[in-house]
C-alpha cells in the first residue's frame, strides 16, 4: 500500500482520547474536542476514505450494475431503456432513491434481472462487480442475490451460481480481492424455492458460497413461513443473514433470530422500537435489543439506501450513530451502488459529515465487519492483522496522528 504524505500540514492528532487534559478546565476540553473533530472532519478527504481498507458484507448483485453495462447489454438484447446515456441512465436508477419512492426504486431490478438471465451476462456483472469494489478500496465482500431471479430464459439455478461464481472469481484473479457469495431466497415466494435455495448454499459451500439469506417485502410475509431452510441451514452448521426490520418492526428481528437462527441482520433500524433513547444515549432497553448486543449479534446498516426507501426519514434520524455509540456491533454498507447512486467510500463520508467520525472510528466500524464476516476465523484474522490493521496505521501516518 503506498503512504499518503499531506504537504504542508502539521501534525495534530485528531483522536481527542490521544489528548491529555489534566490541567485543563471543562471548558477548554470541549473547546479542544470540537477542534479536533473540525480538523478530522478535514483530513478525512474523499481520497483518504478511498484508499482506507473497507469490508463490504451487504451489496445486492442486481443492485450493483454499471450504467454503461447496462446499455451495453441492453441493446445486445434489443431492450428499450428509459435513458440513452450512462449519466441519464445512473440518474433513472437512483430517482427512486432520490425521490423516496419505493416503487421506484424497486421498479428499477426488474431492468437488471431482465439482462442478467444467460451465463456470460451474469459472468461478466459479477466479475465488474469485483472490480469496482476492489477499485473503492474494499479489501473482503460478501455479495448477495436471488438465484431463482436469473431463470427466466432457461437457466437452472445451479447454472447461474456456477456463472456467478466463475465471474468473481475471474475478478478476484484480477485484483486480489478475496470474497464469499451469499444466496437470497424471496419472502413471497414458495417455501420449496426457498429450501432448494438452501440446499444449493451448501452444495456450492466448497466453492465460494458463504451464507444464505432471506430478502424481500416483510410485511405479511414472515420468515418463520421458511422455517424449513432455515432448519436446514442451521443442520448443516452454515451461516445466515436475514433483511429484517427494515420496513417492518420487532417481530422481523425476533422471528429473524429467535425462530430461523439469523447470525447478521441485514438492516435492523426498527431495533429501536424497543429503547428508550435520551440525549443520543439509550436509558433502558427491551429483551430483544440486549440480546442483540449482548450476543454480539451484527447489523449490517445501510445509510443512503435505508433513507431513500423511508427505513429512515433523514441521515440524522437514522440509527447507526445510536448504534454505534450505544456499543452495538454495527458497520457500514451499500445495499445497492446503483439504485442508492453510491458506494463504501460514499457511504463513510456521509457517516464522517453526519455523525463526526473519526479515522479510528471507521477502522473500528471495518473491523466490526471483518469480525462478522462468514468466512473461517482465521482467515478473518488474516484479513484483520494482515491487511486492515496495517492500511489503517499507514492512513495515521499520512495523516500525521
Amino acid at each position: 500500500m503506498t503512504k499518503i504524505s499531506f504537504l504542508n500540514q502539521k501534525s495534530y492528532p485528531y483522536n481527542s482520547s490521544n489528548i491529555q487534559f489534566h490541567e485543563a478546565t471543562n471548558s477548554a476540553k470541549a473547546l479542544c474536542i470540537v477542534a479536533l473533530r473540525v480538523y478530522n472532519h478535514d483530513m478525512l478527504t474523499a481520497e483518504v476514505i478511498r484508499k482506507a481498507p473497507k469490508v463490504e458484507l451487504h451489496e445486492h448483485l442486481d443492485g450493483s450494475l454499471r450504467p454503461e453495462t447496462v446499455l451495453d447489454l441492453a441493446r445486445k438484447k434489443g431492450m428499450v431503456l428509459p435513458a440513452s446515456t450512462p449519466e441519464a441512465l445512473a440518474e433513472w436508477f437512483s430517482k427512486g432513491s432520490d425521490e423516496r419512492s419505493l416503487t421506484l426504486y424497486l421498479k428499477a431490478f426488474d431492468i437488471t434481472t431482465a439482462l442478467m438471465q444467460d451465463r456470460e451476462s451474469l459472468k461478466r456483472i459479477a466479475k465488474e462487480e469485483i472490480e469496482d469494489l476492489a477499485s473503492d478500496g474494499v479489501v473482503y465482500a460478501e455479495i448477495r442475490f436471488a438465484p431463482v431471479l436469473h431463470t427466466k430464459e432457461g437457466m437452472t439455478m445451479e447454472e447461474v451460481v456456477s456463472a456467478v461464481l466463475e465471474g468473481l472469481n475471474e475478478g478476484k484473479m484480477e485484483t486480489g480481492m478475496e470474497f464469499g457469495l451469499i444466496l437470497s431466497a424471496m419472502r413471497d415466494q414458495s417455501p420449496a424455492i426457498s429450501l432448494k435455495t438452501a440446499e444449493l448454499a451448501v452444495a456450492f459451500s466448497d466453492r465460494g458460497v458463504v451464507g444464505f439469506d432471506l430478502a424481500g417485502d416483510e410485511a405479511g410475509n414472515p420468515a418463520k413461513k421458511h422455517i424449513e431452510a432455515f432448519s436446514f441451514i442451521r443442520a448443516k452448521n452454515f451461516s445466515i443473514t436475514i433483511h429484517a426490520g427494515e420496513a417492518f418492526g420487532l417481530e422481523s428481528i425476533w422471528q429473524a433470530i429467535q425462530i430461523c437462527g439469523a447470525h447478521r441482520i441485514g438492516h435492523g433500524t426498527r431495533l429501536t422500537d424497543d429503547m428508550s433513547v435520551e440525549d443520543g444515549k439509550i436509558v433502558k432497553m427491551g429483551s430483544l435489543a440486549s440480546f442483540v448486543k449482548d450476543k454480539r449479534i451484527p447489523l449490517e446498516m445501510c445509510l443512503t439506501s435505508n433513507v431513500g426507501t423511508g427505513a429512515a426519514s433523514s441521515y440524522s434520524t437514522h440509527p447507526f450513530p445510536l448504534f454505534f455509540r450505544n456499543g452495538f456491533r454495527v458497520f457500514l454498507c451499500t445495499d445497492n451502488r446503483l439504485m442508492s447512486n453510491t458506494s463504501l467510500s460514499k457511504e463513510f463520508m456521509i457517516a464522517v459529515k453526519e455523525y463526526n467520525l473519526t479515522l479510528n472510528d471507521l477502522e473500528k466500524i471495518t473491523l466490526n465487519a471483518a469480525k462478522s464476516a462468514f468466512i473461517h476465523y482465521d482467515k478473518r484474522l488474516k484479513i484483520i492483522y494482515d491487511i486492515i490493521k496495517p492500511g489503517y496505521k499507514v492512513l495515521r501516518e499520512g495523516l500525521g496522528s
